[in-house]
């Protein structure tokens, strides 16, 4: 019987013969924590592992990027805990400044096809965009794979969904993502990896990909797994270092649990509307609602590809008198491109907020919280009641985002 990505992946990582259902020790290329629950970790390990907490400092790091710079004392506290560990164990830092993790470890090359990694990061499947695994685990787990450097895993089975079918602008990767977890439901991968093809996503770039494997979690999904491309292989070698990365694939006799197919063409733009992200429809049965506020940022959206849809929409325009519009880089390489680039300008004058690289929005208010009442845009993957405020919160493009910023209605480009 062939083998699926993850069974690769894992069978890789492990001394036994990988099958779909069995548990095995993984062993973890690189583990880290954040700013959340990050002080937890630290606390376990000082209290059972007092001599040598840390297996393997070169790939053991946290970052700070839910709490950038941290906005109250508690934050403040455990961040300051973080600090002082990661000097006495020697281990890396990415503080406040550098943004989201999970991008960090992308774009400096620690992460490619058939890597493992691990975090408190519940978006951490991320790492599907490269081929590589991702999982975001609790602090207990995660002190216990700092000190040991594995862990024990249930292998996932693995669903097979192919995108027949193509899709051009307005329609983007997000509305793509919002259109599989319309038909997937919250639950419809629950457990499961899923392993995406298509003409539609061999094309994709990594943005488009990162926001297609961020959303996972909203699946139930364990992880997205896109297959790497020439240009993700390529990409992945010059920012790694390394002469040669191979491509992961399916045996052709791989085993699946469930194979779907889903035709995006003619798809229009999508909108997950409140209080859950599965809760998706076209965006013409909402437009012309009043909007106060809109986000563009977080792991989904939160890469220069992403940012410059929003300064083509609005560059020499006004965002309407009466809309709060924030944007949050998912990380210091993406701000710094932001200032190359002149974006900035085009931003401040359309009236847009721009902040440090983080999490933004999406860590429960960092950049803003919403009011009762208030009805809010955000490209995040996450729009449950209480998640960035007391509004309503609905899940959408860049593009439909700056477009209905400008009209403050829910509204986007016919062409």
């Amino acid at each position: 019987m062939g083998k699926t990505i993850i069974e690769k992946i894992f069978q890789k990582h492990s001394n036994d013969n990988v099958s779909a259902g069995e548990i095995i020790w993984l062993d973890i290329d690189l583990k880290t924590a954040r700013d959340f629950g990050g002080a937890n970790v630290v606390k376990t390990l000082k209290e059972c592992c007092k001599a040598n907490p840390v297996k393997d400092r070169a790939t053991t790091y946290f970052t700070f990027d839910t709490n950038a710079p941290a906005r109250d004392i508690g934050y403040a506290t455990n961040q300051m805990i973080i600090r002082d560990f990661a000097a006495k164990e020697n281990l890396k830092v990415y503080d406040v400044d550098q943004g989201i993790g999970s991008h960090i470890g992308i774009e400096l090359g620690q992460v490619y096809p058939g890597v493992t990694v691990v975090g408190t990061d519940s978006h951490l499947n991320i790492m599907g965009a490269v081929c590589a695994f991702g999982q975001g685990m609790g602090d207990l787990d995660i002190a216990y794979i700092f000190k040991s450097g594995r862990t024990w895993f249930e292998v996932p089975h693995t669903i097979k969904l192919t995108l027949k079918g193509g899709y051009s602008y307005p329609v983007t990767a997000k509305d793509v993502t919002l259109f599989i977890l319309r038909h997937l439901g919250a639950s419809g991968a629950l457990g499961c990896a899923v392993e995406v093809y298509g003409e539609a996503v061999d094309s994709m770039k990594l943005h488009e990909r990162i926001t297609l494997a961020s959303m996972a979690t909203e699946m139930g999904a364990i992880t997205i797994l896109i297959p790497a491309s020439d240009e993700i292989i390529e990409f992945t070698k010059k920012r790694s270092g390394k002469s040669s990365i191979a491509k992961i694939e399916a045996d052709k006799d791989a085993s699946y649990i469930k194979e779907i197919e889903l035709d995006i063409s003619g798809l229009r733009p999508q909108i997950a509307n409140p209080p859950k992200p599965d809760n998706v429809t076209d965006i013409n049965e909402v437009e012309g609602r009043k909007i106060n506020s809109v986000f563009v940022g977080s792991c989904t959206n939160g890469r220069i590809e992403d940012i410059k849809q929003v300064v083509d929409i609005v560059k020499g325009k006004r965002i309407d008198k009466d809309v709060m519009f924030k944007i949050v880089p998912a990380t210091r390489e993406v701000y710094g491109e932001m200032l190359k680039l002149g974006y900035l300008s085009v931003l401040f004058e359309s009236g847009i907020i721009v902040s440090n690289p983080g999490c933004g929005g999406c860590a429960s208010g960092q950049i803003g919280m919403t009011g009762p009442n208030e009805v809010q845009l955000s490209t995040s993957n996450r729009n449950f009641a209480g998640k960035q405020g007391k509004g309503d919160t609905y899940l959408v493009s860049p593009a439909v985002a700056a477009y209905s910023a400008l009209s403050g209605k829910i509204s986007y480009p016919k062409e």
